[in-house]
């Protein structure tokens, strides 16, 4: 019986989600190839609060988890974007995306759907502000780098390949998996649980914050969970906090921002990212926000009716390229059947999460003397280099880019 429950309870998760999953993954990959790069890095080279505004501004619809955003900042930072800016980047953009936005509306109600970029980018502007005020002159451990190499085949095809391949390599797992937990939640959770803790809300939002800030958190696939949560009793403020601070920060991202920034401004990065979510917590719990009746039936209240047609082949088309998808990346990652080439080196490197971890180590080694080609994968956390290029060096243009060099594979 709580078998059946849970696969009720998932396939109404699902089926609502889908057809908005499916457009946000379709915008991304448009807005990931039709704006130029050099688009954002035009508004960010400023030294003052202007660029602080646009690199919110330009960062809330990008579809970048908290991994990824790392080596874009990065990337940024090389270019002369003002520390101010790449502060407020990075608060802003792991937080939403246009597909968590979507995906937000169709389970939390258009309340969160809104609420939850405006906190994104009043987070990402004060933190920017005060980092251009606190911490604008301190030293920090960058190097420079190229451009990314550029992709091949027609626009088109390059946006539908990020938005349905890559993009669901880079978050699939754990988009998924925030769909499993959530059902799991469903059945599992006693509906008093978090009852205990509504006098309390504070308390909650505490408890949320203690486990999302140094886990790795989907800003979309978190979504499904913090709607069960709420169903179980969790107060839509510390629901909020989960939301906010989960996908802004993770304890990888902290120690590369450290290395990469400066202490003064991981701790103001930090402490924007915890501070903002409790306030915003409070505010949504002053406000009142609850559940639309959509999220009542997905999430927690599966009717015996199946959903709708149009849901349905949504959720079997998301289920298909998420399946291909993921399984074109287990395949990658356990494909090491290759024939040694004396001439080629395959280096063991940790820290990478997603294709955006990838093209920076790349970009890191591929100018380097004796470096003919470079090619990362996040899954098996290799980086293969044809040519003479030293161990050495290797190791140097890794780990100034923020990662973990573990030597040969």
């Amino acid at each position: 019986m709580m078998m059946r429950d849970f696969l009720l309870s998932l396939l109404h998760v699902v089926c609502e989600m889908s057809p908005y999953l499916l457009l946000g993954f379709l915008i991304a990959g448009l807005l990931h190839v039709f704006v130029p790069q050099g688009f954002y890095r035009r508004y960010l080279s400023r030294d003052n609060r202007w660029a602080v505004l646009w690199a919110a501004l330009l960062g809330v619809p990008l579809p970048l988890c908290s991994c990824g955003v790392i080596p874009t900042a990065i990337g940024l930072r090389r270019e002369n974007a003002s520390k101010g800016a790449v502060a407020s980047f990075l608060i802003a953009t792991p937080q939403t995306g246009i597909d968590s936005i979507l995906a937000t509306y169709s389970l939390l109600g258009l309340g969160f759907a809104v609420l939850r970029p405006a906190a994104a980018l009043v987070t990402g502007i004060c933190g920017g502000i005060l980092v251009h005020r606190f911490a604008g002159k301190e030293d920090s451990d960058f190097a420079a780098g190229g451009a990314c190499k550029a992709e091949s085949g027609s626009r088109l095809w390059r946006a539908l390949r990020y938005a349905f391949f890559e993009m669901m390599q880079d978050i699939g797992g754990r988009l998924v998996l925030g769909l499993l937990v959530a059902a799991l939640i469903q059945v599992a959770v006693p509906d008093a649980f978090f009852l205990s803790f509504g006098s309390q809300p504070l308390l909650q939002m505490l408890v949320i914050l203690a486990v999302a800030v140094p886990m790795y958190i989907c800003s979309t696939g978190s979504i499904p969970v913090a709607a069960a949560l709420m169903m179980k009793g969790l107060s839509p403020g510390a629901a909020l906090v989960m939301l906010m601070a989960g996908p802004a920060v993770n304890l990888a991202s902290i120690l590369v921002v450290r290395k990469a920034m400066g202490s003064r401004f991981t701790w103001i990065y930090l402490g924007t990212i915890v501070g903002f979510s409790l306030l915003f917590g409070l505010l949504v719990n002053a406000i009142g926000f609850g559940l639309p009746g959509s999220a009542d039936s997905a999430a927690c209240c599966p009717s015996e009716a199946l959903p709708g047609p149009f849901k349905l082949i949504c959720a079997s088309l998301l289920t298909l390229l998420l399946s291909h998808a993921l399984i074109m990346k287990l395949f990658e990652r356990f494909h090491r059947s290759k024939a040694a080439d004396p001439d080629t080196a395959v280096y063991r490197v940790e820290g990478m999460h997603c294709s955006h971890c990838e093209a920076a180590v790349c970009r890191a080694v591929e100018d380097l003397p004796g470096v003919e080609s470079a090619r990362a994968s996040a899954s098996g956390n290799r980086l293969t280099i044809k040519g003479p290029a030293t161990e050495e060096s290797v190791r140097a243009a890794v780990e100034k880019a923020g990662y973990t060099f573990k030597g040969r594979a």
